[in-house]
Order: structure tokens, then sequence, then C-alpha cells
């Protein structure tokens, strides 16, 4: 029988998930490999194994992965050199000069991806007008001499205006590709956008990258073919799929494709009431949270993201991490209070209470000491827990912290832990003019649903939605991504003042570009999109366009949005700055088969549930249900634990939960939590 799987790679556990034609869902989680390509086999072959299917039954393979992030956020890329135009050698180092920490006078920023020693200047100069200063191929054959002798395994290139007149820059890339055997990155192929440092930033960070994601890729793909699985189609941080000759060529597309695939999941399996004004999605995984919105329909994107310090400009599914997941290790600072994160206990050992020899105390044990995970909870349907050991490690962290006991430290990793994660709901919420009241709350990832309501109670948000596929709605949501590629190209001009020809041609040309990696172009629909700004400012807010440019239309948009992001809007003249497309070609929704035996009820287990900071909680006796067995339509009430495979539902007092049709579990408070 055909089957879709979908792997996700993420930074203790590798997740999957296998769908039939036929609408049966099977899910899976295998420990992450260093070598993620084991991990993702090793994942296929055990949900295949379940489903009782040959892995040459699956016809479609897509995949979420973290090599690029890894290589950021680690600085592990590959050895690069940045070839510029004289004068500019520095841009990187120069940056913006925006200090993040404005009265901290030691703080220090990251290195440059491309220090010093291997960047290069070309004699060449063009404006936005045109080509001034042409290059001389010879003098970049010589440079090649340079650029290889300097040990470099890739090469960005990106000159002056480049994104205007790429005319030199195509000669600079031709003759390196012919001189050198690394892969050559290209500022007006990356990312044809002014802004200078963000420009170059982009390219470069592309070049550090790429042969990761070469080899990665290459070494999944061959086994796969080995396996007699079709080949892996990528996520993109635009929260689209590609195919994987498409993102070897563009690799700094896959910045943040596993948290781009848990965001398009949770679009795809919750539709927002008329009531709420969206969703915020919450992803809790193993090493850190995710939190991002969906309004209307559609995942928010930004073109104005940072990883480990880099500028990364490509369209982006606007993502806030924190570094606080369920194997975030607790500790004491020096001024002895209670911390969570960033550092993770990962998948090996892991936290104390996975039996493997982890000593330091992690929210996962946290959850452990206060009843919200048994001794009887199989993490992943297999790893069975030592509620003892977590109970020791909790005792320690006690022990320096000069807490009471066990509990005590529990009770304070878990409200630490929770104080991030609202604050990066807040983040994405309040501080972006959205109220988080209207809105409801997406939890998914390993953790997420055992920490959701109690978030919500915080943030005063009355509905929690929590998939069928939580713990690995990532992995879910890469079967229901569509294609998606995106172009752009700075057009300054104000709005006043446009040429609408000179606009329509470049629209064109980006139509053209979006198309020319879609594998079925003929199936692809275009959405265009304008960066507007009024003069004198130094940032965008994107507004759509229609088929045909009416720049009294575009006006009235930017105006509208103008008023939502910051609250006013001005009688000053509007510049037109960025001219964006995006080729998509939509999958079919998901079909997903749901029945439940109605076998709910697992045993009771003590749980201790207070209100946040005040006071010290007590226990309940609460009833655990098998989350699997119920059937659409029930209904329960808190306190609750809803337990799963792949993850844990955390049902307070004064919640209650029903079961949508397929699966889908929405819970509501009638009234305050204790």
């Amino acid at each position: 029988m055909p089957a879709h799987v979908g792997v996700d790679v993420g930074g203790t556990f590798t997740d999957v998930v296998l769908l039939t034609d036929d609408g049966s869902l099977v899910t899976a989680k295998v420990p992450s490999t260093d070598d993620q390509s084991v991990g993702v086999m090793e994942g296929i072959e055990k949900a295949c194994e379940e489903a009782e299917l040959d892995p040459a039954d699956l016809n479609v393979f897509s995949h979420a992965m973290t090599v690029s992030v890894n290589a950021l956020l680690e600085s592990d890329g590959a050895t690069t050199a940045l070839v510029t135009t004289e004068g500019f050698r520095d841009v990187l180092e120069i940056r913006r000069q925006d200090r993040p920490s404005l009265y901290d006078l030691d703080a220090e920023l990251p290195d440059p991806l491309v220090p010093r020693r291997r960047r290069f200047e070309v004699d060449e100069r063009a404006t936005t007008e045109g080509i001034e200063r042409g290059v001389d191929a010879d003098d970049i054959r010589d440079l090649a001499g340079d650029v290889e002798a300097a040990g470099a395994e890739s090469v960005a290139v990106s000159l002056l205006h480049a994104y205007a007149h790429p005319e030199n820059e195509r000669v600079v890339a031709d003759v390196l590709r012919e001189e050198l055997d690394v892969p050559i990155s290209v500022s007006h192929e990356v990312l044809a956008e002014f802004r200078e440092y963000e420009r170059t930033s982009t390219t470069a960070v592309d070049a550090y990258v790429t042969p990761a994601i070469d080899a990665y890729v290459g070494r999944l793909e061959e086994r796969a073919v080995d396996a007699g699985v079709p080949t892996p189609r990528i996520m993109q941080s635009n929260g689209g799929i590609a195919s994987a000759e498409t993102v070897r060529r563009h690799a700094v597309t896959t910045a943040l494709s596993g948290p781009a695939a848990g965001v398009v999941g949770a679009g795809a399996t919750v539709d927002a009431s008329e009531s709420l004004r969206g969703l915020v999605t919450f992803d809790i995984g193993g090493t850190s949270s995710d939190v991002s919105l969906v309004r209307g329909g559609e995942v928010e994107r930004t073109t104005d993201a940072e990883i480990n310090g880099h500028p990364i400009r490509v369209p982006m599914v606007d993502v806030h991490t924190v570094g606080a997941g369920g194997g975030s290790v607790a500790w004491v600072d020096a001024g002895g209070a209670l911390r969570v994160g960033p550092e993770s206990a990962g998948a090996n050992p892991g936290p104390a209470s996975y039996g493997r020899g982890g000593e330091n105390p992690t929210v996962t044990d946290a959850n452990v000491v206060l009843g919200y995970i048994g001794a009887d909870t199989a993490l992943g349907g297999e790893l069975s827990l030592d509620t003892d050991a977590a109970r020791d490690a909790l005792s320690r962290l006690a022990d320096e912290a000069g807490l009471d006991d066990a509990l005590t430290a529990a009770q304070g990793v878990y409200r630490v832990a929770n104080a991030n994660m609202t604050r990066a709901i807040r983040t994405i919420t309040v501080e972006r003019g959205h109220d988080p009241r209207q809105f409801g709350l997406v939890a998914f990832g390993g953790a997420g649903p055992m920490h959701a309501a109690a978030l919500a109670d915080e943030l005063g948000v009355e509905t929690v939605v929590v998939p069928r596929a939580c713990g690995v709605l990532s992995a879910y949501g890469l079967l229901a991504a569509d294609e998606k590629h995106d172009s752009v190209r700075t057009v300054r001009t104000h709005l006043d003042d446009v040429d609408l020809d000179r606009v329509e041609a470049a629209y064109d040309d980006l139509r053209a570009d979006a198309l020319a990696d879609v594998e079925t172009p003929d199936d692809a629909k275009i959405d265009r999109v304008a960066d507007l700004r009024y003069v004198g400012q130094s940032f965008e807010l994107s507004v759509p366009v229609d088929d045909e440019f009416d720049a009294e239309a575009v006006a009235d948009r930017f105006t509208a949005a103008h008023e939502e992001a910051y609250g006013y809007s001005l009688s000053d003249p509007v510049e037109l700055v960025n001219l964006r497309s995006t080729a998509t070609v939509e999958r079919d929704p998901l079909s997903v088969g749901y029945e439940g035996t109605g076998d709910t009820v697992r045993g009771t287990r003590d749980a201790l549930f207070g209100r946040g900071n005040e006071g010290d909680g007590e226990f309940y006796e609460t009833t655990v249900y098998d989350r699997e067995a119920f059937e659409p339509g029930a209904t329960f009430e808190g306190p609750a634990i809803l337990e799963q495979d792949e993850s844990t539902v955390v049902v307070p007092p004064a919640w209650k939960g029903e079961v949508d049709n397929d699966g889908t579990v929405v819970l509501t408070t009638g009234g305050e939590s204790r």
C-alpha cells in the first residue's frame, strides 16, 4: 500500500510519521545520531515495521534536518573565503554597529564566519545606476590561486551593488567555478536585495553550510536508494518543501528546517475558530522551545532572522527560540538563583530519569518528581523511566540551591522553565502588538502539552489545542507542507513615481526565478508581495500585490499594515523597496482516520498542581488516560494526564477537554486554575 513518510531530526529524538493512502497514521521516535542520516533510516525502518510495510512501498519521503543550524550554532561549518569589492573586505567585521546589550561594556559579538585572512578584494565598481568599472578575468584567475592556497572549502562572492547590476559578480563567479573545485555562493543568486552587510552575511552563511548540507543530503540519498526509499524532499525555512537537488544548491534556505515543519503541522491540523485571532504554536523539544504565530490560516514569515549573531535575510517561518526544553539542565548561578538551560542533557546520556548514566537534573526529571510523568510511562513507546534517579538529581540540586527537598526543587525547575517559555510567547505576541488572550495555544513536541495549560493560565489564554500527533508534529507537518520557492529583487522608488512597466518587468523576472526550481511549474500559483516604508524609515513592511500593480491599493495596504504593527500611520511619502514572488504547488489536504477504542483509563497517579509562584501547591489524585483510546466526541475534566507514546498532556484542575473527530484534544478553562 503506498504511503508517505515524514522524518524530522531534533537534538534528542528523530521523529517519524507514516501516513498510508487509506488514512492510517503510524508514529515513531528513535534517538538522534551523530550522522543524522543513520537515525533517519532507523526511524523509517521502525515506522514501516509497525505499519507492516516494506520501505519500498513508500512513495514520498519528506525530511527536516538540523545540519545547517547545528553548523552555525557550533561554529562547525566549512572553511570559507569571501571575495568582495576593494575597500569592503571588513563588512562582516564592521556589521551594523548596534549594541545588543547597551550597557554591557564587556559584550562580545561572535567572530565573523570568514576571518580577515580569507577575505579577498576585487578591483571593480558598480553603482545603483550601472557598472562603472569592470573586472579583469585574468586578475580573478590569479585571485583563485590565493583562495586555493588559503585552504578554502567554499567561497562566498558578494560585490557592491550586485543586487542591482550583477554583471561583474557573474564574471567573478564564472572564473572561480572554472578554477576551483569548491562550492561558490554568489550574492545575487542567494539574495538579490540591498543592504550590503545583510546580503554579504547571508551569502557567507550559504557558503559556510553548503558543504555540510551537500555531504549530508548525499549520504541520505545513498542510504535511501539502498533501502528502496524515494529520494528525500527537504523542508526549507520558508515552510515549503523543495527537492534535494535544490537545497544542495541553496543550502541557506534550510537553516530553520525543523521548526518550520512544526509550525506548518500546527496550521495544517488546527482550524482557528472565528472567536480567535489566530494560533500561537508552541513546540517544546529536548533542547529548546520554539514559538510562532499562525494568523488568517497563514504561517507568519520573516526576512529579518539571525542565528548565532549572523543575519540571514532569506524568507523564514517567524520562529522565536529559547533554550528551555525537556532535556534542559537546571543549575544554580553564582548568585544562588535557580536557572534552566540553555545546556541540554541531549539523548545520550539524557536526563537522569532515562537511566543511561545522566546525573544532571533536567526539566523532564522535574516533571517526573511532580507526578506528571510516571514510572510506567514509556517515552517514545520504549524508554522506561528511573524515578529514583530523577529524585536523587533534584535532591542534589535542592542542596546546592538551599531548598528543602527534591519536590521543592522540582517545583522551582518547572516554574523557571515556564517563565522562560512564557517570555518567548510574549515576545511574538505582546511585543508585536498582539493580545495573546485572543489566540489559541497549539502545544506540541515531546514536552509541549505537559506545560501548555500552565502557560495558558499565566497568559490568560483560554483554549489549548493538542494535535493527535503532537509529539511528532514537525514530522507530521512534512506530510502537509506545500512545495514553495521564493525570489526577491530590490526596486527602490517613491510609490507616487513608480514606473509600472519597470515593476511588472521585475515581477516577470521574479516569477521566472521562483518557477525555475519548481518540479511541476504548470501546477504552481504565484503570490506577489511588495516591501514598503515611509521615506526615511529603516525597516519595511510587506503587503500583498494584485496581478496588476496598483500603487493606490498598495499604499492603502501599507497604511493598514503600519497601523496594525505600530498603532499609527503617517501622511509621509511611501517608498517601494523590494519586490517578492513566491511560487507554491499546493498539496492535497491530509486525510487521517481516527476511531479510538473506548478503554481510556490506565489508572491514577498523585500529581502536584499549584498557581505559579503563589503557594506550594498540593497533590491531587489524578486520572491517567490512554489518549489514543479516546473516541471522537469524548470529554473529560482535570486534573487529568493523557499519555501516548510520544508525548504527555497535563490537564490541571479547572480545565476540561474534548476530543475532535481527528483525535485532536481541545482544552478549555472554566475558571481560574489552581
